[in-house]
């Protein structure tokens, strides 16, 4: 029988030895398939991995820069409204007043030919013999705090404030 073999497959002896660096303990180790029916393992590509992950950290970090952004833009609308509560509440505690206000009431501020200002129960279009006073300023109703919620603004003189306030820029 050894002669068939040998006749066969003569070098089967030298085939059948195995380098000591080609044979390993733990075969699951190996950074490539061992055996005909292993899975197959593609390494990975590093470029590619770190591109995908920084373009999602940049995605990520953009969305929340413009989270900040809106928020920072709803404080400074609203600290610019404080800004105007608290600038008509200042010409309204300045005004010459014939009563007292009450809280939660609204009032109407008006401007004398003089310039002084004036605060009055009776709204622009409330008056029967028409307003007795030259300008008509803002509609405000007095909160728990004492400050004035503005309801009504006169829009020619905002528009006037704004071009003044362009003017001393220029």
């Amino acid at each position: 029988m050894t002669e068939t073999k040998d006749k066969i497959q003569p070098d089967y002896e030298r085939r059948m030895h195995i380098d000591e660096d080609k044979i390993t303990e733990n075969p699951h180790n190996l950074p490539y398939a061992h055996t005909v029916g292993s899975a197959i393992i593609i390494p990975d590509d590093k470029d590619r991995i770190k591109t995908t992950a920084m373009a999602a950290m940049v995605e990520q970090t953009n969305v929340q820069m413009k989270q900040i952004y809106d928020q920072m833009e709803l404080l400074i609308s609203q600290a610019n409204k404080l800004k105007e509560r608290v600038e008509l509440s200042e010409e309204i505690y300045v005004a010459e007043m014939g009563f007292k206000p009450i809280t939660g009431h609204t009032y109407h501020l008006y401007e004398k030919e003089d310039g002084e200002k004036v605060l009055s129960m009776i709204g622009p279009d409330e008056w029967a013999r028409g307003c007795k006073y030259a300008h008509y300023s803002a509609t405000a109703r007095l909160m728990g705090d004492h400050t004035w919620d503005i309801e009504k603004r006169n829009e020619k003189e905002k528009e006037t404030e704004v071009e003044v306030e362009a003017e001393e820029v220029e």
